[in-house]
């Protein structure tokens, strides 16, 4: 599902008895135990030219040569599930988290040098963009990146990449996934 506003996916989460995961618990299963890779699954974009996600190719913004088979968002089960059987966690569209938006996380304050284990973004007001103070719209963390995403643009259909998305506006390119804790 895509067009939809930060407060309609958690609503849909709270009716289905789950939850949107917070920022770490997206990029922990995103990542499929491959932990450090820079993909969702492994080292290379596309290894072997076969494409592993729902990516832009070609020059952003004006040729998709859809390589991957698709010009929009593409069908979950399209491209092979990461280590723990997620499919379409990278690449197709952006997926909300909980976590309110800041430009980095906070250090550990057991250890200053550090980020803390499981990080959470800061509180609403942190999340106000700076460049347009006038502009009174919190955001919220998107991760996983778009099929509009492309090498030569934004490189985000990395599990550790991470975006700010104001929480009232859904896009043909945002979604979200649904958690159950136990």
């Amino acid at each position: 599902m895509v067009h939809v506003a930060f407060e309609d996916a958690a609503a849909y989460a709270a009716w289905a008895g789950k939850e949107l995961p917070t920022e770490a618990e997206w990029e922990f299963a995103a990542r499929g135990g491959l932990d450090g890779a820079e993909f969702a699954w492994g080292e290379e974009l596309a290894p072997g030219d076969v494409h592993l996600a729902n990516t832009w190719q070609g020059p952003f913004p004006w040729r998709n040569f859809e390589a991957d088979g698709f010009a929009g968002t593409c069908p979950i089960k399209s491209f092979p599930p990461n280590g723990y059987g997620l499919f379409e966690v990278c690449g197709n569209v952006w997926e909300w988290t909980q976590d309110w938006w800041s430009a980095k996380h906070a250090a550990d304050p057991e250890s200053p040098c550090c980020v803390a284990e499981n990080p959470r973004g800061a509180d609403m007001t942190g999340s106000f963009d700076p460049l347009q103070p006038a502009i009174r719209i919190p955001r919220k963390v998107v991760k996983g990146g778009s099929f509009l995403c492309a090498p030569s643009y934004c490189r985000r259909y990395r599990p550790a990449a991470r975006h700010a998305q104001m929480v009232d506006t859904g896009m043909s390119h945002i979604g979200f996934r649904c958690i159950r804790r136990q």
